[in-house]
């Protein structure tokens, strides 16, 4: 190859030249695949690396989320006076504690509209759970009207006030 080089107008088609320049040609071009396969093998190991610390973010996250959950499902429970279950323990029986009770009425006893809770009974505790009142009863009105003719005279005095 150095002899070639040093006059290249000489030896520009000689066999021995042409062999050397196609030989150089190949080692070059094999020694640049390896190159680009080796910067291919150093790629992919890099977007496997890139991969498992995305995954190991994303889980990261997802257990993070998950214990704000568990935080966020015992503070609620505790305003109820409930401890957030435990790994391992039964969740058949229902916890002691301030919960919420309905009341039911007897089947005797006469049903009112708008009562939402009969009879609710106060958290002893002092515990933050609401404590419904039933609502005062409606007062009778006047005499209502009877006849067709004297409500709709009613309809349409209200109409009237309400456009005023």
């Amino acid at each position: 190859m150095v002899r070639c080089s040093q006059n290249r107008a000489k030896t520009r088609y000689d066999a021995e030249c042409v062999n050397a320049r196609q030989a150089g040609a190949r080692i070059e071009a094999r020694e640049e695949a390896e190159q680009q396969a080796a910067l291919e093998a150093s790629s992919e190991r890099k977007r496997k690396a890139l991969r498992r610390t995305q995954q190991a973010a994303a889980e990261a996250r997802r257990r993070s989320a998950e214990g704000e959950r568990l935080r966020r499902e015992a503070e609620y429970l505790a305003q109820f006076g409930v401890l957030p279950p435990v790994e391992g323990e039964s969740q058949g029986e229902l916890p002691e504690g301030n919960l919420p009770v309905a009341g039911v009425p007897e089947t005797g006893e006469e049903q009112r509209p708008g009562v939402l809770y009969t009879d609710t009974v106060p958290a002893v505790d002092g515990g933050n759970a609401p404590v419904a009142e039933p609502e005062p009863e409606p007062e009778p009105e006047a005499e209502a009207p009877s006849d067709l003719a004297s409500i709709r005279d009613e309809l349409r005095r209200r109409n009237e006030d309400d456009d005023n």
